[in-house]
């Protein structure tokens, strides 16, 4: 049975678009602690485009469940982080001008910056989740990295243009969980999932946390946060 980790971020994005207090992101963190999530995932951009480095510490004192940080390996966010101690970090790929993650990160071609950022990040009691594309190479480098979890990147099946994309990008993730959990990694999936896709990624053997936003805030305009958590709850389960 797979876990449920919501993403606050899109809460964050109302408030900022009038620069006010409302509406909090950690008020929803607690509705979804409330309907069932199993831990809140808020990423900390550098260029703080929704959620602010209050929201953390925060979010850090208030809810009851894990609290995943996402967030780039650049200086200051490490810093922030190391404040803030998370219960875990995941460490995902940013650049300024896009719209979200579009990709996994990349460990092969930046195995020694993000070793030390793992090693950093530990030190503070800090555990660490790569992002990473469904892909045997970057799963090898996230264990020479020392990482000790992984989240799968979905997004290329969550946006697939038809079936047989789709069929390609499931059997990517599901080969890429097969092979990470037989070499001791810690699972996890997401972006893009939504009400209609998250079921077959939830069903995958080794899959233990799918971490999930957009698409739970966005329903939760019409259903109520409360139900929409609670729905893909009953989903993923």
């Amino acid at each position: 049975m797979a876990k449920l980790g919501i993403n606050i971020d899109h809460v964050a994005t109302l408030r900022q678009a009038r620069k006010g207090v409302f509406p909090d992101p950690v008020d929803a963190a607690l509705l979804c602690e409330k309907a069932g999530a199993d831990s809140i995932v808020a990423h900390l951009r550098e260029d703080r485009r929704h959620i602010q480095d209050r929201d953390i510490f925060n979010l850090r004192k208030k809810i009851k469940t894990r609290l995943n940080l996402e967030m780039s390996i650049s200086g200051g966010i490490l810093e922030a982080a190391c404040k803030a101690k998370p219960y875990q970090a995941t460490l995902v790929p940013e650049k300024r001008m896009e719209l979200t993650t579009e990709g996994g990160l990349d460990v092969l071609s930046n195995l020694k910056k993000i070793a030390a950022a793992i090693k950093k990040l530990e030190k503070c009691g800090i555990r660490v989740s790569l992002f990473i594309d469904p892909d045997k190479k970057q799963i090898d480098a996230s264990k020479k990295a020392g990482a000790r979890i992984i989240e799968l990147h979905t997004g290329r099946y969550a946006d697939a243009k038809n079936k047989k994309q789709e069929e390609k990008f499931f059997n990517q993730i599901k080969a890429a969980t097969v092979y990470a959990f037989a070499n001791g990694f810690t699972v996890n999936a997401g972006h893009g999932l939504d009400y209609d896709n998250a079921r077959r990624i939830a069903k995958i053997e080794g899959i233990e946390e799918l971490n999930i936003g957009y698409s739970i805030i966005t329903r939760s305009l019409f259903t109520g946060i409360f139900n929409a958590v609670q729905e893909m709850k009953r989903l993923v389960e």
